[in-house]
């Protein structure tokens, strides 16, 4: 099961389970659409970044994303 992780490693901004703007990388690493497209590919692994899927609302009930906010400042640069 993915780990639904709640903001962008590179500029923090918030990214909730239903966020169309997520993006993810094998390794689940978590982005915003804005920092991926600036990116290009994962800079923790170098795969590339794909949308991440949205977890139905009574699945969230079952199976709640991650409250553990990963934020790497030395991304931005």
């Amino acid at each position: 099961m993915l780990d639904l992780r709640p903001s962008c490693e590179r500029c923090d901004v918030d990214l909730p389970p239903d966020s169309a703007e997520a993006r993810i990388c094998t390794y689940e690493c978590t982005f915003c659409a804005a920092c991926a497209e600036a990116m290009g590919t994962c800079p923790n692994c170098g795969g590339n970044l794909v949308p991440r899927p949205i977890r139905p609302p009574a699945m969230l009930e079952k199976d709640p994303a991650s409250t553990t906010r990963v934020f790497n400042p030395d991304l931005r640069t």
